[in-house]
């Protein structure tokens, strides 16, 4: 792959074109009147962006026969009500190839139903996100989705450098996930630097750039804090039990030559999960503790309650006064805790990958887009302009950009790729409820005896069938 250096911004540029996740718009199943999408980046950006498109090779110079793509998501990439600025991307694809997204509204919980009526309908919609991590296989072996081979050249110098993980996710001998980039924005530790100060604590930020920041600081800081009767919780959410697991660099499921595969009986799932119950035996896991009750409270780290808030840095991705009304002025973050016993430092990886829609109409159009997202990330002035734009719309600072690279270099050079949520619907169910289990008091090895072959099952039977052709 190439080298990190050409990946500085690529979380800025995922960032601007997916923060209407964190900014709570509602979303209705119909298709958008989206009143903000004709809104414009500044005319001397989109020059730029033009200038660079035009004088780059990488990019062909095609005419699309049709240059509107039909886009299905909870999320627009048009601009939105959320006041955020037209991606990069978006501004190349207009430039260069005349190109216009068509957002097709659908709400998240029920966003595969939507896609399968509008399939069976013939209505024609390109492409879907599958970032999300419950696409790929899944959507492959519904019939949902189709190869990109034809339009997708990996080894061209545009796409060479994401190759080598796109490959690793053939299905069936095809690609039909299109990963754009690796993430490493998919979960953070957020933290309150006063809150860890006036414990008496380091910084978590200063740890990790002393190589400190694994397990065993993570919870000496929690066992330190943790005092139930002074309103001290340890730490919240619903993202930190895959997150750590993630760090051993053994996912829950991954894939191998083509095949599914579980891990949940791995030693180091055994290890980790051994670790999340020794958390809960001290208190350190905050739901459930003391009155603490069963809701996430992610504004205790504002209030100085709560001392560690895992969660994807979506939840930073929009307007300052938003995110510091909700965690405070003094928020930070660093990437999850290294595995003191894992060969390289593995973190939560995402990635930022589409599928092209089973009867789509414009898979040309789409492979176009794409190409223009590519572009953005690995062309040097492109990426100045995202910069730029980033700290414009969400007012961080220059310290919060070099931490978020930070973790984007992580997650580039140790791409582990977790399929939990991809194998089937029952059997992303089963993991989410069960592997969270040792933080909720249970043994593991009563999880495991209870899991193991129930999820191995559904494992062979998508490995026997990977491809079922049949749209539900």
């Amino acid at each position: 792959m190439r080298k990190t250096r050409n990946f500085i911004s690529a979380l800025i540029l995922t960032a601007l074109s997916l923060s209407i996740v964190s900014c709570g718009s509602s979303s209705t199943s119909s298709s958008s009147s989206n009143p903000y999408a004709d809104v414009d980046v500044k005319s001397e950006v989109r020059s730029e962006l033009n200038q660079a498109a035009s004088n780059s090779d990488l990019l062909e110079d095609v005419e699309l026969e049709n240059k509107t793509i039909k886009w299905m998501a909870n999320w627009d990439i048009n601009p939105d009500a959320s006041g955020k600025n037209k991606p990069p991307e978006l501004v190349v694809f207009e430039e260069k190839y005349g190109g216009k997204i068509e957002w097709i509204q659908c709400d998240w919980a029920s966003r595969y139903e939507k896609l399968a009526e509008t399939i069976n309908s013939g209505e024609g919609v390109d492409f879907f996100y599958a970032g999300d991590g419950d696409a790929f296989p899944k959507g492959a072996v519904k019939g949902m989705f189709t190869p990109v081979d034809d339009y997708i050249d990996f080894s061209s110098p545009l796409w060479e450098d994401v190759q080598e993980i796109n490959d690793s996710l053939l299905w069936n001998g095809k690609h039909y996930c299109t990963v754009v980039q690796p993430v490493g924005d998919k979960v953070a530790c957020v933290y309150n630097r006063k809150t860890v100060e006036e414990a008496g604590l380091d910084d978590p930020a200063e740890l990790y750039a002393a190589g400190k920041w694994d397990w065993d600081a993570f919870q000496d800081m929690l066992t330190s804090f943790v005092d139930t009767e002074k309103q001290h919780y340890g730490i919240d959410g619903w993202w930190f039990e895959f997150a750590l697991m993630n760090t051993t660099g053994v996912p829950p499921v991954s894939i191998e030559n083509g095949k599914l595969v579980s891990n949940i009986g791995d030693p180091a799932m055994e290890r980790v999960q051994n670790w999340i119950y020794d958390l809960y035996n001290t208190n350190c896991i905050a739901i459930g503790v003391g009155d603490y009750g069963w809701t996430a409270h992610p504004e205790y780290i504002g209030e100085g309650k709560l001392l560690f808030y895992p969660v994807g840095l979506y939840e930073l991705y929009c307007e300052e006064s938003t995110w510091k009304k909700k965690y405070g002025d003094d928020v930070f973050f660093v990437p999850m805790p290294k595995d003191p016993k894992a060969d390289e430092y593995y973190i939560p990886v995402g990635v930022e990958s589409y599928c092209f829609v089973k009867g789509g109409q414009n898979p040309q159009g789409v492979a176009k887009y794409l190409d223009c997202k590519r572009f953005t990330i690995l062309d040097e002035d492109t990426k100045a302009v995202a910069d730029k734009q980033f700290c414009e719309d969400y007012g961080w600072t220059d310290e919060m950009l070099e931490m978020q690279h930070s973790m984007q270099a992580l997650a580039n050079e140790n791409t582990i790729i977790d399929l939990s949520g991809g194998v089937s619907t029952d059997c992303a169910e089963l993991l989410d409820q069960n592997l969270r289990n040792t933080a909720r008091g249970t043994p593991w090895n009563e999880t495991f005896d209870a899991i193991s072959a129930t999820v191995q099952t559904y494992i062979d039977e998508v490995n026997a069938n990977p491809i079922m052709n049949t749209v539900e």
